[in-house]
């Protein structure tokens, strides 16, 4: 950092001005997300205000102050700068240090950025801030219609940034030189867009550009002619690539049923329900029944995709948008590029709703390349909507749900999150843990805090394999962490535990699947690890201590270590993991491991062939091709099948989704629940599904069949976490795992659990899914290392 000629020596003290008033000078020093965000020009205009003198200049561990002046004025300084922080800034630390007063400084200024080796917090990317939206729909601002307009206060962070500390000369904006108007801007310290690294204007900085595929329908433009061209082929029902902050978007017009299912179909995507943009909160309302706290959520800066119920009367949607799903995915425009794809006053009228779903073919990491997407897009997009601002990060769009609450439980943490730390209740040696293979997000830690990557996906091909690597890489050059440890999961079959032998030379430190899940509600919540809670863990598959596929433990855990405490009875799952595309087959499973008979009047009976059920009766007979499985997910595909809800899963979780819509619509109308056989240490669910066959002879609704399996999982978990605290007088519980995602789930198990005395710990910031995995994967292999 270059500061002023005369710099203040170390010591105390103060001198007396020329009209006699005492001068003092102090040393400020701010951690924390303070760069990229305007804080600079707060401190020079909070310091200017005061009548204050000397300097402001961000360093590589953040920015650093020296202010002289009255003491009352340094006082009122120091109140300010904690209260009145920029709103994207994040201040973690404040260091203040007492010098000598010199007089040396005759204004305040800002300093240009040290560049020496150290760690700052880059903020995310946040959604266009009001100012930026006024002026792209003023015909009289000069960025009027600039589909890249931003300041200081919005805009892309994280996904345009190649290094650090973070200045426009390491973003992807370095090849794009200001013009004059942009560069007073930029250099004005009382202007909001004073080192806003990615400011441009229509003169200087990026530029859309229409490319059609062959044979779709429209010619190559540039400019506003390809914005119009894009809406245009959107209105007439065709599918566009859209080129978002963190990579591509295929769009297409969510009214339009032939459109959605062409998306469908070209991505190959089953079942599983699509993401929509709406154009403003009035579209919608229109679609879904929005709280205070879920409209909150979707027009505050980090603009996630939220979990809305839809509305009965939905008509404006086209039905294939999310078949069988109990939640909608909505989100609003983040971007100047998404509000103008809606349109501005004047516009031709186009689509209101926008399907909006990740560029990629089904598997694969999110597209960020304009040459790649070309190529991996082709025969899914009639056109491509590019730019020239290159995205130096790939980031898919956050996912939560709000609850009753207010709370938040985020179920993909990435765009507007990432990589903003969280605070670790320990310190931990500089560490990297991998996470698991599916939902895959790594997670960087040292000292006290710790940084998820983006969300990157299915460890299941190359690609994806390959942008893991990537991540890992720009992660480590983003927080500064270089690795001594590396964790991963303990499954001998992960990609991504290969992975991790690979970067540790072999010697990784593996950390059970479902103790990890625990350890990273403990992490999130502030716990130290010292004292034990007891973890509900409920997912679709971990590998066990035994070497069995576990999924529905109540475990005894703390950072040491875990135990079992009880588990789901385990039922044959044939086929392994190919055999969950098929909850028919894992129903008949579940009904052979309780000795019940496979009537052939049951929905999941009547769903297979003859061949089908002769093969599953030899392979569960002579136990070939089948593993033991505890887990809770297994069991929600089962009950979804043999209550007539799903049968084939086209996606994860495709068939305990559908359930948990169908319990929801017969909540409020039966309150009963089937009980679970609770033995020693195993709690058995062959009662539930006796009482689930009886009903259906009786022709009871598939609703209230959903609706009362769910409340019977809450009771059970209830009764063990109990028994747990009778043996072990711990009070504290820890909800943990995919199959909290159920929102029905989640809130049924936490309201009982809190009425009968105990702490819930759920999941906020950190997914309680595979997502979050990486965290607990952390604070475990560090306890362990440390204790060695």
């Amino acid at each position: 950092m270059t500061a002023p000629a005369t710099r203040a020596p170390h010591g105390t003290g103060g001198t007396s001005g020329t009209d006699g008033t005492s001068t003092v000078r102090r040393r400020v020093t701010v951690r924390g997300t303070v760069q990229g965000v305007g804080f600079r020009p707060f401190v020079h205009r909070l310091a200017t205000d005061l009548e204050l003198a000397g300097f402001v200049g961000n360093t590589a561990d953040g920015v650093l102050i020296e202010v002289e002046g009255p003491p009352d004025g340094i006082a009122r300084f120091c109140d300010r700068l904690a209260a009145e922080p920029p709103p994207l800034a994040a201040v973690t630390a404040v260091g203040v240090e007492e010098l000598a007063a010199t007089g040396a400084d005759d204004a305040f200024t800002i300093c240009s950025t040290d560049r020496s080796p150290g760690r700052t917090q880059l903020p995310p990317d946040v959604a266009t801030c009001a100012d930026c939206l006024r002026e792209l729909a003023d015909p009289a601002d000069r960025r009027h219609r600039h589909p890249f307009v931003t300041c200081t206060h919005c805009g892309p962070r994280f996904t345009i940034a190649t290094g650090m500390p973070y200045d426009r000369a390491v973003t992807t904006m370095a090849g794009f030189p200001l013009c004059p108007a942009c560069a007073r801007e930029y250099g004005d310290p009382g202007d909001r867009r004073f080192h806003a690294q990615p400011v441009a204007c229509p003169d200087c900085g990026g530029r859309l550009r229409l490319v059609p595929a062959p044979g779709g329908g429209a010619r190559p433009a540039l400019g506003a002619d390809a914005l119009a061209a894009a809406r245009a082929l959107l209105a007439d029902g065709r599918i566009v690539a859209v080129k978002g902050l963190g990579g591509y978007h295929l769009a297409c017009d969510a009214t339009d049923a032939a459109a959605v299912d062409a998306l469908r179909a070209r991505k190959a995507r089953g079942g599983k329900p699509f993401a929509v943009m709406c154009a403003d909160l009035d579209t919608v309302r229109r679609i879904a029944d929005v709280s205070a706290a879920e409209a909150g959520a979707l027009t505050g800066p980090r603009r996630p995709i939220v979990l809305l119920r839809p509305r009965a009367d939905r008509p404006v949607l086209a039905s294939g948008v999310g078949p069988g799903s109990p939640h909608l995915g909505v989100m609003l425009p983040y971007t100047p590029l998404h509000t103008l794809l809606f349109g501005l006053p004047g516009d031709p009228p186009g689509p209101r709703v926008l399907v909006m779903t990740s560029g990629n073919r089904s598997g694969e990491p999110i597209v960020t390349d304009d040459d790649e997407a070309l190529t991996r897009l082709a025969g899914l997009a009639d056109a491509w909507l590019a730019h020239d601002r290159a995205v130096a990060a790939p980031c898919d769009d956050s996912l939560l749900r709000v609850r009753p609450d207010g709370t938040e439980q985020v179920l993909r943490r990435s765009r507007g999150y990432v990589p903003r730390p969280l605070r670790l209740p320990v310190p931990v040696r500089p560490a990297l843990a991998v996470g698991g293979d599916l939902k895959n997000a790594l997670c960087l830690g040292e000292g006290d805090q710790a940084w998820f990557g983006p969300h990157i996906g299915d460890m299941g091909d190359l690609t994806t394999l390959e942008a893991a690597g990537r991540a890992e890489r720009r992660m480590r050059d983003l927080t500064g962490v270089s690795p001594e440890l590396v964790a991963a999961d303990r499954h001998p079959g992960y990609h991504s535990a290969r992975w991790a032998a690979r970067l540790a030379g072999g010697r990784p430190v593996l950390v059970q699947h479902h103790h990890a899940h625990i350890a990273s509600a403990m992490a999130e919540h502030g716990l130290d690890g010292t004292t034990p809670v007891i973890g509900v863990a409920f997912d679709g598959t971990g590998y066990g201590d035994d070497g069995t596929v576990w999924g529905g433990e109540i475990l005894l855990a703390d950072y040491a270590g875990h135990r079992r405490l009880a588990r789901l009875a385990p039922a044959p799952l044939p086929g392994g993991d190919a055999g969950v595309a098929n909850p028919c087959r894992l129903a008949l499973a579940r009904l052979w491991a309780a000795g019940l008979p496979w009537d052939p009047s049951l929905p999941c009976t009547t769903a297979c062939t003859s061949d089908e059920l002769q093969l599953l009766e030899r392979q569960l007979t002579r136990g070939l091709a089948c593993v033991a499985t505890s887990s809770m997910g297994r069991l929600f595909d089962a009950v979804s099948s043999l209550a007539g809800v799903c049968h084939r899963a086209g996606y994860e979780a495709q068939a305990a989704l559908e359930l948990e819509a169908a319990a929801a619509s017969a909540w409020d109308a039966d309150t009963s629940a089937y009980a679970f056989g609770l033995g020693d240490g195993v709690w058995d669910p062959a009662p539930v599904l006796r009482a689930l066959v009886a009903d259906l002879r009786r022709g009871t609704s598939p609703a209230v069949l959903a609706a009362r399996f769910h409340r019977g999982v809450a009771r059970a978990v209830v009764e063990w976490c109990g028994r747990a605290r009778r043996d072990t007088g711990l009070a504290v519980v820890a909800l943990s795992g995919g199959v909290f995602a159920n929102a029905l789930l989640e809130e049924e198990c936490a309201r009982l659990l809190a009425g009968a005395g105990f702490t819930v710990l759920r999941h906020g910031e950190v997914p309680p899914n595979d997502g979050g995995l990486a965290l607990g994967q952390l604070v475990v292999a560090a306890h362990r290392r440390q204790e060695e």
